[in-house]
């Protein structure tokens, strides 16, 4: 989602008339609220070369009795920018590794938590972007890395080229994608990789106080808001979400993610769950206590720093912004496109971004991702059912059992 494809769009205002139809979640929401996942299903890998990943993986696995756990050494990229990225060669020796030697002595395991000093990016993957103009080495992120470690041996997994918005590379349809029951390693392959991480240890230890929370005493919050910017246009809302079966030519058009966030904010209305469909050009800000949150950031054509940084969350909050480097750090700097850093130290409790160029279609479906987290899937299942592609570019943060007990619904009118 460069500046680049957004200057090649025309500038129009298309608004109409919506007709959407929704199918019953009745039957997905008691399979998952009967699934049990449970710590036991879970794996957390911390780098014990950084002392703020220990005390993460320490806090963490303290507050929900994870005693399953893989200690890793490598650079800390808690500390400075260029820890972030890990070569190949060292991410195989020193992550990949240790994690699959133990994934292959405990087949329970369907979540892997990572925690802020284990870096984000590899450099030399198989799988990955990099610019089209370029032979330079394939990047992906570690987490969705990881997600997709033993891909390569399913038969049935398909990788598929990926090209547009100025990057070119590969990935791996998402066997999870869209899905409606419960998560497994078993059924579906891959794992359901999360992070706690963010501009601070506090921040990453507070996702986990959030999502605590939002399980024992419900969401309480305002709305979820879902700013679209109708500069863009909007598709149509009735083929939402967009379907990937093979290799990608080029990015899908804006008014698609348009036209799901339309769907998602009518799915919430007929839960009647709290939700705002803004529909104006406007950049909202100025908004406190969400439930959750979709826009386009600094890709919006009239994205304003102040406003999005005016935003508070509630706890149990999941948001996703089309944002093309939305996750390229976790440390503070200057310059550049928004970072969901800024939601994480705002309140957010989960939040997908992005390492390097995904293209639009790999930003999370905002209608599945809400209609999944609020039928009573976990946070790591939503997110993911919502996601594309695995072995690309994605950073899921939270924590990956999060399910909240309830909603709050809309007051009668």
């Amino acid at each position: 989602m460069s500046r680049i494809s957004f200057k090649r769009r025309a500038i129009l205002l298309f608004l109409s008339a919506f007709c959407v139809v929704f199918l019953s979640e009745s039957s997905a929401a008691a399979t998952v609220q009967n699934s049990g996942h449970s710590p036991a299903e879970v794996l957390l890998v911390y780098n014990a070369n950084s002392p703020i990943s220990t005390a993460i993986a320490k806090d963490y696995a303290a507050r929900r009795h994870v005693t399953k756990t893989v200690i890793v050494h490598c650079a800390d990229s808690a500390v400075i920018t260029t820890n972030e990225t890990i070569s190949l060669e060292e991410y195989t020796a020193k992550i990949a590794t240790p994690v699959e030697r133990y994934l292959q002595l405990h087949k329970e395991i369907n979540f892997i938590v990572l925690t802020k000093g284990v870096p984000i990016r590899v450099d030399g993957a198989i799988t990955g972007s990099r610019d089209e103009n370029t032979t330079g080495n394939l990047r992906a992120s570690v987490d969705s890395y990881l997600a997709a470690i033993d891909y390569p041996s399913i038969k049935d997994a398909m990788k598929i080229s990926i090209h547009g918005s100025g990057a070119s590379g590969f990935g791996w349809l998402n066997r999870y994608w869209n899905a409606d029951v419960p998560f497994s390693h078993a059924r579906f392959g891959g794992y359901l990789v999360t992070r706690l991480d963010g501009y601070t240890e506090a921040d990453a230890k507070a996702l986990v106080t959030r999502a605590i929370e939002a399980e024992t005493e419900g969401i309480h919050g305002s709305k979820v808001l879902l700013d679209v910017q109708p500069i863009f246009k909007v598709d149509d809302v009735e083929s939402q979400p967009l379907r990937v079966t093979g290799p990608i030519p080029d990015e899908s058009d804006w008014g698609s993610w348009n036209a799901d966030m339309v769907k998602a904010a009518h799915q919430l209305e007929s839960k009647k769950i709290p939700a705002e469909l803004d529909m104006s050009q406007t950049f909202v800000g100025n908004q406190s206590n969400l439930l959750g949150y979709f826009s386009w950031g600094s890709n919006d054509a009239k994205y304003s720093a102040l406003a999005y940084e005016s935003l508070t969350f509630a706890p149990g909050s999941v948001s996703d912004t089309a944002v093309s480097t939305s996750g390229r750090t976790f440390l503070h700097t200057t310059g550049g496109q928004s970072l969901i850093a800024d939601l994480i130290s705002h309140g957010i409790t989960g939040v997908k971004g992005y390492t390097d160029e995904p293209l639009l279609q790999a930003i999370a479906s905002p209608s599945v991702l809400m209609s999944r987290y609020t039928s009573g899937f976990t946070l790591a299942e939503s997110f993911y059912a919502a996601s594309r592609f695995v072995g690309w570019e994605d950073i899921v943060i939270g924590d990956p059992l999060c399910r909240p007990t309830a909603w709050p619904k809309q007051s009668s009118k």
